[in-house]
């Protein structure tokens, strides 16, 4: 009798350990994979819609187009997780599972930084970067902000990648002299993990004028006077504030006890949960990873790994390695990457290779290759 394994979301993490185990079983494997999205988007892919160089469905994947052996999508709202008996119910059916993985991701509390949902912006979600598709064109002058509220944060990246586009585009249409435009971080280095990608993007701010604001979060935005409120006391004026909110796991995580101190701990080795045969991928964990795609998606190759070493009862599975290759917009078609490694070896390594044009094509090619394996059948 084939295995039931239930994924409870579908993006970096849930779509590779799909397609791998698919690829290693086909049809002896019965696996249903469960999201309440009808379409996977590349994080860097809403860059793209906030500045209106394409539309939401030019950028998106849809779930419907999976057709791979023993997999079965369902677009489902998952509404309750039972780690001990392996149960997981949503809006239309309930599934039992002999092998349970989370892969729900890391959700945003805009509600929990007093001002942000009046006072501020957001490129972290599809409908935040639509929104700000039809603002940018009406910005000609002032104070413009990229902040992050608070650690931990998805794409650590991104907030400088923000900047650097921002000033590209402004610049673009002419009006960037009359904007002040600066990066706000809880950390003292844009990408701790990497001293030479901190320094190429701090070398490029120093070029573009971009300010940067370190080792700051922010406690509240005042709308009224358009004041953001640093942790430490001090104030900014904005015009227009892009914001990083604060991060938390899904409400169905939280109240299904798998979480711990706010995120779910897993085996670094083999990211299983404190459940039998219940294991946690990507953003909803607290492995010791950044919060990006590409960790979620190494977390997925490591648990497929693991789990067909275990299904076939032969073999033996590589640790988790932690590692993944991110890849940072400099502006002007350029594009750096790091490639980090943080499990396999005594530290964590992270060399950096210098903004391109090759680059570019490097990160295009990096997403059909992953739509091809993941999408196709």
């Amino acid at each position: 009798m084939s295995p039931q394994i239930v994924i409870c979301g579908a993006g970096f993490g849930g779509l590779e350990l799909a397609a791998r185990l698919s690829a290693a079983f086909g049809s002896e494997i019965d696996l249903t994979l469960i999201d309440k999205n009808n379409a996977f988007v590349f994080g860097f892919s809403k860059f793209e819609i906030m500045f209106g160089r394409q539309r939401r469905e030019d950028v998106s994947s849809y779930y419907a187009n999976i057709s791979k052996p023993g997999v079965t999508v369902r677009q489902e709202l998952i509404t309750t997780i039972d780690p001990e008996a392996r149960r997981v119910v949503t809006d239309r059916n309930t599934y039992d599972a002999d092998i349970l993985v989370v892969a729900l991701g890391a959700d945003y509390d805009f509600g929990a930084t007093p001002g942000f949902v009046e006072g501020g912006h957001e490129f972290y979600t599809v409908d935040g970067a639509v929104q700000l598709r039809d603002v940018l064109p009406n910005v000609r002058s002032g104070n413009v902000i990229v902040a992050v509220v608070s650690e931990p944060f998805k794409c650590p990246p991104a907030p400088c990648e923000a900047a650097m586009l921002l000033d590209e585009y402004f610049s673009e249409r002419g009006v960037r002299s009359s904007i002040d435009l600066s990066v706000v971080s809880p950390w003292g280095i844009p990408i701790p993990a990497s001293g030479p990608a901190s320094d190429a993007i701090l070398e490029r701010f120093r070029e573009r004028n971009i300010g940067w604001v370190p080792n700051q979060g922010v406690k509240a935005l005042d709308p009224a006077t358009k004041t953001l409120h640093l942790r430490d006391g001090s104030t900014l004026p904005y015009d227009l504030f892009l914001g990083i909110p604060i991060h938390r796991v899904p409400e169905v995580v939280q109240a299904s006890g798998l979480a711990v101190d706010g995120w779910i701990p897993v085996n670094k080795a083999n990211l299983s949960t404190q459940f039998p045969d219940v294991y946690a991928i990507g953003d909803v964990t607290s492995a010791p990873v950044p919060k990006a795609g590409i960790f979620a998606e190494s977390a997925g190759r490591a648990v497929a790994e693991h789990l067909i070493v275990q299904l076939r009862e032969s073999g033996a599975a590589k640790p988790y390695d932690g590692a993944g290759s991110c890849f940072i917009e400099f502006g002007d078609h350029r594009v750096g990457r790091v490639d980090v490694d943080f499990l396999s070896g005594p530290s964590v390594t992270a060399p950096f290779t210098e903004a391109s044009l090759q680059g570019a094509e490097e990160k295009q090619e990096f997403a059909a290759s992953r739509r091809k394996f993941w999408f196709d059948s």
